[in-house]
Protein backbone atom coordinates (compact mmCIF):
# COMPACT_ATOMS: atom_id res chain seq x y z
CA UNK A 1 0.00 0.00 0.00
CA UNK A 2 2.83 2.40 0.87
CA UNK A 3 4.48 1.76 -2.50
CA UNK A 4 1.16 2.43 -4.25
CA UNK A 5 0.87 5.74 -2.38
CA UNK A 6 4.41 6.58 -3.54
CA UNK A 7 3.41 5.78 -7.12
CA UNK A 8 0.31 8.00 -6.87
CA UNK A 9 2.50 10.80 -5.48
CA UNK A 10 4.85 10.49 -8.46
CA UNK A 11 1.87 10.56 -10.86
CA UNK A 12 0.67 13.75 -9.20
CA UNK A 13 4.17 15.20 -9.51
CA UNK A 14 3.96 14.47 -13.24
CA UNK A 15 0.57 16.22 -13.23
CA UNK A 16 2.14 19.25 -11.54
CA UNK A 17 5.03 19.31 -14.02
CA UNK A 18 2.45 18.99 -16.81
CA UNK A 19 0.73 22.07 -15.40
CA UNK A 20 3.77 24.32 -15.52
CA UNK A 21 5.24 22.69 -18.64
CA UNK A 22 2.03 23.16 -20.61
CA UNK A 23 0.84 26.36 -18.96
CA UNK A 24 2.30 28.14 -21.96
CA UNK A 25 -0.26 26.40 -24.16
CA UNK A 26 -3.03 28.32 -22.47
CA UNK A 27 -1.47 31.70 -21.81
CA UNK A 28 1.45 32.33 -24.20
CA UNK A 29 -0.71 34.24 -26.66
CA UNK A 30 -2.47 36.50 -24.15
CA UNK A 31 0.80 37.26 -22.35
CA UNK A 32 2.78 38.02 -25.51
CA UNK A 33 -0.03 40.20 -26.91
CA UNK A 34 -0.41 41.95 -23.50
CA UNK A 35 -4.12 41.27 -23.33
CA UNK A 36 -3.55 40.09 -19.74
CA UNK A 37 -0.70 40.53 -17.29
CA UNK A 38 1.34 37.34 -16.73
CA UNK A 39 0.03 36.91 -13.17
CA UNK A 40 -3.62 37.32 -14.17
CA UNK A 41 -3.16 35.07 -17.22
CA UNK A 42 -1.71 32.29 -15.07
CA UNK A 43 -4.58 32.66 -12.58
CA UNK A 44 -7.14 32.35 -15.40
CA UNK A 45 -5.33 29.31 -16.80
CA UNK A 46 -5.12 27.60 -13.39
CA UNK A 47 -8.84 28.07 -12.70
CA UNK A 48 -10.01 26.88 -16.11
CA UNK A 49 -7.52 23.99 -16.12
CA UNK A 50 -9.23 22.88 -12.92
CA UNK A 51 -12.70 23.19 -14.47
CA UNK A 52 -11.63 21.41 -17.65
CA UNK A 53 -10.04 18.56 -15.73
CA UNK A 54 -13.37 17.80 -14.07
CA UNK A 55 -15.35 17.88 -17.32
CA UNK A 56 -14.94 14.30 -18.56
CA UNK A 57 -13.14 10.97 -18.37
CA UNK A 58 -13.13 9.47 -21.89
CA UNK A 59 -9.44 10.27 -22.37
CA UNK A 60 -8.63 8.89 -18.91
CA UNK A 61 -10.18 5.54 -19.86
CA UNK A 62 -8.21 5.42 -23.11
CA UNK A 63 -4.88 6.06 -21.38
CA UNK A 64 -5.61 3.84 -18.39
CA UNK A 65 -6.98 0.78 -20.17
CA UNK A 66 -6.75 1.18 -23.94
CA UNK A 67 -3.04 1.38 -24.76
CA UNK A 68 -1.23 -1.43 -22.93
CA UNK A 69 -2.18 -4.88 -21.61
CA UNK A 70 -3.05 -4.26 -17.96
CA UNK A 71 -2.10 -7.85 -17.09
CA UNK A 72 1.56 -6.77 -17.24
CA UNK A 73 1.11 -3.50 -15.36
CA UNK A 74 2.39 -3.27 -11.80
CA UNK A 75 3.00 -0.37 -9.46
CA UNK A 76 6.64 -0.39 -10.57
CA UNK A 77 5.48 -0.11 -14.19
CA UNK A 78 3.56 3.06 -13.35
CA UNK A 79 6.47 4.46 -11.33
CA UNK A 80 8.96 3.95 -14.18
CA UNK A 81 6.48 5.38 -16.72
CA UNK A 82 5.91 8.54 -14.71
CA UNK A 83 9.59 9.09 -13.94
CA UNK A 84 10.40 8.72 -17.64
CA UNK A 85 7.72 11.27 -18.50
CA UNK A 86 8.86 13.68 -15.78
CA UNK A 87 12.51 13.55 -16.85
CA UNK A 88 11.58 14.12 -20.50
CA UNK A 89 9.31 17.05 -19.62
CA UNK A 90 11.96 18.72 -17.46
CA UNK A 91 14.59 18.19 -20.17
CA UNK A 92 12.47 19.84 -22.89
CA UNK A 93 11.19 22.55 -20.52
CA UNK A 94 14.79 23.55 -19.74
CA UNK A 95 15.37 24.22 -23.43
CA UNK A 96 12.03 26.01 -23.79
CA UNK A 97 10.64 23.41 -26.20
CA UNK A 98 6.83 23.08 -26.16
CA UNK A 99 6.72 19.27 -26.38
CA UNK A 100 3.74 17.12 -25.53
CA UNK A 101 3.31 16.03 -21.91
CA UNK A 102 0.59 13.70 -23.21
CA UNK A 103 3.00 11.89 -25.49
CA UNK A 104 5.68 11.83 -22.77
CA UNK A 105 3.17 10.06 -20.52
CA UNK A 106 2.06 7.66 -23.25
CA UNK A 107 5.64 6.93 -24.31
CA UNK A 108 6.62 6.33 -20.70
CA UNK A 109 3.69 3.98 -20.16
CA UNK A 110 4.49 1.97 -23.30
CA UNK A 111 8.20 1.78 -22.51
CA UNK A 112 7.65 0.70 -18.91
CA UNK A 113 5.03 -1.87 -19.94
CA UNK A 114 7.44 -3.26 -22.53
CA UNK A 115 10.09 -3.68 -19.83
CA UNK A 116 7.53 -5.23 -17.48
CA UNK A 117 6.63 -7.76 -20.20
CA UNK A 118 10.30 -8.67 -20.69
CA UNK A 119 10.45 -7.15 -24.16
CA UNK A 120 7.21 -8.66 -25.47
CA UNK A 121 5.93 -6.02 -27.92
CA UNK A 122 2.44 -7.55 -27.81
CA UNK A 123 1.97 -5.83 -24.45
CA UNK A 124 1.26 -2.66 -26.44
CA UNK A 125 -2.25 -2.56 -27.88
CA UNK A 126 -1.38 -1.39 -31.37
CA UNK A 127 -4.78 -1.76 -33.00
CA UNK A 128 -7.95 -3.67 -32.15
CA UNK A 129 -11.69 -3.51 -32.64
CA UNK A 130 -13.89 -3.33 -29.54
CA UNK A 131 -17.63 -3.95 -29.51
CA UNK A 132 -19.77 -2.18 -26.91
CA UNK A 133 -21.69 -4.96 -25.12
CA UNK A 134 -24.65 -2.64 -24.53
CA UNK A 135 -25.06 -1.06 -27.96
CA UNK A 136 -23.28 -3.59 -30.19
CA UNK A 137 -21.41 -0.70 -31.85
CA UNK A 138 -17.84 -1.52 -32.94
CA UNK A 139 -15.03 0.97 -32.34
CA UNK A 140 -11.41 1.07 -33.46
CA UNK A 141 -9.15 1.17 -30.41
CA UNK A 142 -5.48 1.01 -29.51
CA UNK A 143 -2.28 3.04 -29.92
CA UNK A 144 -2.54 3.49 -33.69
CA UNK A 145 -6.07 4.96 -33.93
CA UNK A 146 -6.12 6.72 -30.56
CA UNK A 147 -2.59 8.20 -30.45
CA UNK A 148 -0.60 7.90 -33.69
CA UNK A 149 -3.28 9.02 -36.15
CA UNK A 150 -4.48 11.92 -33.95
CA UNK A 151 -0.80 12.87 -33.45
CA UNK A 152 -0.54 13.32 -37.21
CA UNK A 153 -4.00 14.81 -37.66
CA UNK A 154 -4.16 17.39 -34.87
CA UNK A 155 -1.16 19.46 -36.09
CA UNK A 156 -2.68 19.53 -39.58
CA UNK A 157 -6.01 20.63 -38.09
CA UNK A 158 -4.21 23.27 -36.05
CA UNK A 159 -2.35 24.67 -39.03
CA UNK A 160 -5.42 24.78 -41.27
CA UNK A 161 -7.77 25.90 -38.50
CA UNK A 162 -5.48 28.67 -37.31
CA UNK A 163 -5.08 29.88 -40.87
CA UNK A 164 -8.83 29.81 -41.60
CA UNK A 165 -9.91 31.36 -38.30
CA UNK A 166 -7.38 34.12 -38.80
CA UNK A 167 -8.61 34.72 -42.31
CA UNK A 168 -12.31 34.51 -41.39
CA UNK A 169 -12.00 35.53 -37.73
CA UNK A 170 -14.10 33.79 -35.14
CA UNK A 171 -9.60 32.35 -26.22
CA UNK A 172 -7.27 32.12 -23.03
CA UNK A 173 -9.90 30.70 -20.66
CA UNK A 174 -11.32 28.48 -23.45
CA UNK A 175 -7.84 27.17 -24.26
CA UNK A 176 -7.06 26.58 -20.56
CA UNK A 177 -10.32 24.66 -20.18
CA UNK A 178 -9.32 22.57 -23.21
CA UNK A 179 -5.92 21.84 -21.67
CA UNK A 180 -7.48 20.67 -18.44
CA UNK A 181 -10.13 18.66 -20.31
CA UNK A 182 -7.51 16.91 -22.44
CA UNK A 183 -4.40 16.65 -20.26
CA UNK A 184 -5.49 16.15 -16.65
CA UNK A 185 -7.54 13.15 -17.74
CA UNK A 186 -4.39 11.34 -18.83
CA UNK A 187 -2.94 11.26 -15.31
CA UNK A 188 -6.38 10.35 -13.97
CA UNK A 189 -6.25 7.26 -16.16
CA UNK A 190 -2.79 6.33 -14.90
CA UNK A 191 -3.78 6.58 -11.23
CA UNK A 192 -6.93 4.55 -11.92
CA UNK A 193 -4.73 1.95 -13.63
CA UNK A 194 -2.29 1.90 -10.68
CA UNK A 195 -5.03 1.29 -8.09
CA UNK A 196 -6.69 -1.32 -10.31
CA UNK A 197 -3.40 -3.17 -10.90
CA UNK A 198 -2.51 -3.15 -7.19
CA UNK A 199 -5.99 -4.42 -6.24
CA UNK A 200 -5.86 -7.14 -8.89
CA UNK A 201 -2.46 -8.27 -7.61
CA UNK A 202 -3.92 -8.70 -4.11
CA UNK A 203 -1.72 -6.01 -2.56
CA UNK A 204 -4.59 -4.01 -1.10
CA UNK A 205 -6.31 -6.73 0.89
CA UNK A 206 -7.19 -5.84 4.50
CA UNK A 207 -6.61 -2.14 4.00
CA UNK A 208 -7.10 0.13 7.03
CA UNK A 209 -10.46 1.94 6.70
CA UNK A 210 -8.79 5.31 6.07
CA UNK A 211 -7.14 3.91 2.91
CA UNK A 212 -10.21 2.12 1.59
CA UNK A 213 -10.47 4.64 -1.26
CA UNK A 214 -7.46 2.94 -2.89
CA UNK A 215 -9.28 -0.37 -3.37
CA UNK A 216 -10.43 -0.65 -6.99
CA UNK A 217 -11.59 -4.14 -8.10
CA UNK A 218 -12.50 -2.78 -11.54
CA UNK A 219 -10.97 -0.05 -13.70
CA UNK A 220 -12.77 3.09 -12.63
CA UNK A 221 -11.86 6.79 -12.48
CA UNK A 222 -13.06 7.67 -8.98
CA UNK A 223 -14.01 11.20 -7.92
CA UNK A 224 -11.00 11.54 -5.61
CA UNK A 225 -8.72 10.85 -8.59
CA UNK A 226 -10.41 13.54 -10.68
CA UNK A 227 -10.23 16.13 -7.91
CA UNK A 228 -6.59 15.35 -7.03
CA UNK A 229 -5.39 15.57 -10.63
CA UNK A 230 -7.42 18.69 -11.35
CA UNK A 231 -6.14 20.55 -8.28
CA UNK A 232 -2.50 19.55 -8.80
CA UNK A 233 -2.56 20.54 -12.47
CA UNK A 234 -4.09 23.88 -11.50
CA UNK A 235 -1.27 24.42 -9.00
CA UNK A 236 1.30 23.48 -11.63
CA UNK A 237 -0.23 25.95 -14.05
CA UNK A 238 -0.08 28.64 -11.38
CA UNK A 239 3.67 28.00 -11.12
CA UNK A 240 3.94 29.07 -14.77
CA UNK A 241 6.17 27.95 -17.64
CA UNK A 242 7.94 31.08 -18.76
CA UNK A 243 10.65 29.42 -20.85
CA UNK A 244 8.06 27.87 -23.15
CA UNK A 245 5.91 31.00 -23.13
CA UNK A 246 8.84 32.92 -24.62
CA UNK A 247 9.19 30.33 -27.39
CA UNK A 248 5.51 30.23 -28.31
CA UNK A 249 4.64 33.86 -27.69
CA UNK A 250 7.70 35.65 -29.01
CA UNK A 251 10.12 33.47 -30.98
CA UNK A 252 7.70 31.63 -33.27
CA UNK A 253 5.76 34.68 -34.52
CA UNK A 254 5.06 38.19 -33.28
CA UNK A 255 1.41 38.38 -32.31
CA UNK A 256 -1.25 40.96 -31.68
CA UNK A 257 -4.48 40.26 -29.74
CA UNK A 258 -6.38 39.19 -32.85
CA UNK A 259 -3.73 36.57 -33.65
CA UNK A 260 -3.81 35.21 -30.11
CA UNK A 261 -7.60 34.98 -30.20
CA UNK A 262 -7.57 33.02 -33.45
CA UNK A 263 -4.90 30.60 -32.23
CA UNK A 264 -6.55 30.00 -28.83
CA UNK A 265 -10.00 29.42 -30.32
CA UNK A 266 -8.65 26.95 -32.88
CA UNK A 267 -6.51 24.97 -30.44
CA UNK A 268 -9.23 24.70 -27.80
CA UNK A 269 -11.79 23.51 -30.34
CA UNK A 270 -9.46 20.73 -31.50
CA UNK A 271 -9.03 19.61 -27.86
CA UNK A 272 -12.77 19.72 -27.23
CA UNK A 273 -13.63 17.54 -30.24
CA UNK A 274 -10.78 15.08 -29.59
CA UNK A 275 -11.64 14.82 -25.89
CA UNK A 276 -15.25 13.94 -26.66
CA UNK A 277 -14.00 10.97 -28.69
CA UNK A 278 -11.52 9.88 -26.00
CA UNK A 279 -8.48 10.76 -28.14
CA UNK A 280 -5.45 11.75 -26.01
CA UNK A 281 -4.19 14.34 -28.49
CA UNK A 282 -1.45 16.76 -27.56
CA UNK A 283 -2.45 20.15 -26.20
CA UNK A 284 0.98 21.36 -27.26
CA UNK A 285 0.56 20.17 -30.84
CA UNK A 286 -2.89 21.74 -31.11
CA UNK A 287 -2.00 25.23 -29.90
CA UNK A 288 1.51 25.38 -31.39
CA UNK A 289 0.35 24.47 -34.88
CA UNK A 290 -2.59 26.87 -34.50
CA UNK A 291 -0.07 29.62 -33.79
CA UNK A 292 1.92 28.49 -36.83
CA UNK A 293 -1.23 28.64 -38.97
CA UNK A 294 -1.99 32.12 -37.71
CA UNK A 295 1.60 33.13 -38.45
CA UNK A 296 1.38 31.91 -42.03
CA UNK A 297 -1.91 33.75 -42.53
CA UNK A 298 -0.48 36.90 -40.96
CA UNK A 299 2.76 37.09 -42.88
CA UNK A 300 4.57 33.98 -44.18
CA UNK A 301 7.92 35.76 -44.25
CA UNK A 302 7.67 36.59 -40.53
CA UNK A 303 7.22 32.93 -39.51
CA UNK A 304 10.34 31.58 -37.79
CA UNK A 305 10.98 28.31 -39.61
CA UNK A 306 14.11 27.48 -37.59
CA UNK A 307 12.23 27.54 -34.27
CA UNK A 308 9.35 25.57 -35.82
CA UNK A 309 11.78 22.91 -37.05
CA UNK A 310 13.32 22.51 -33.58
CA UNK A 311 9.84 22.09 -32.08
CA UNK A 312 8.77 19.46 -34.60
CA UNK A 313 11.94 17.40 -34.05
CA UNK A 314 11.30 17.51 -30.30
CA UNK A 315 7.76 16.21 -30.95
CA UNK A 316 9.08 13.32 -33.03
CA UNK A 317 11.43 12.17 -30.28
CA UNK A 318 9.01 12.60 -27.35
CA UNK A 319 7.32 9.17 -27.34
CA UNK A 320 10.47 7.10 -28.04
CA UNK A 321 12.53 9.34 -25.73
CA UNK A 322 10.18 9.07 -22.75
CA UNK A 323 9.57 5.39 -23.56
CA UNK A 324 13.28 4.63 -23.60
CA UNK A 325 13.81 6.41 -20.29
CA UNK A 326 10.93 4.49 -18.70
CA UNK A 327 12.24 1.16 -20.04
CA UNK A 328 15.70 1.77 -18.60
CA UNK A 329 14.28 2.98 -15.27
CA UNK A 330 12.10 -0.12 -14.92
CA UNK A 331 15.02 -2.46 -15.59
CA UNK A 332 17.21 -0.50 -13.17
CA UNK A 333 14.66 -0.40 -10.35
CA UNK A 334 13.27 -3.92 -10.75
CA UNK A 335 16.02 -5.71 -8.75
CA UNK A 336 15.43 -3.38 -5.78
CA UNK A 337 11.63 -3.07 -5.74
CA UNK A 338 9.27 -6.01 -5.57
CA UNK A 339 6.83 -5.66 -8.44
Amino acid sequence: MLFLLLVILVVLIFDYVNGFHDAANAIATVVSTRVLTPRLAVLFAAVFNLVGALSGEAVAKTVGAGLVDTAYVTSLTILAAMLGGIFWNLFTWWFGLPTSSSHALIGGLCGAALASAAGNWNVIKWSLTKVDPHTGVAAWDGLLPKVVLPMLGSPVAGLIGGYLVMMLLISASYMAWGHGFADAQKTMGVIALATFAATKAGKLEHLPPMFGFLYSPKFEVHLWIKVACAVVMGLGTWAGGWRIIRTLGHKLITMRPVHGFAAEATGATILLVAGKFGLPVSTTHAITTSIMGVGVAKQPAAFNKVVAERIVWAWIFTIPGAGGLAYVLFRALHPFIAS
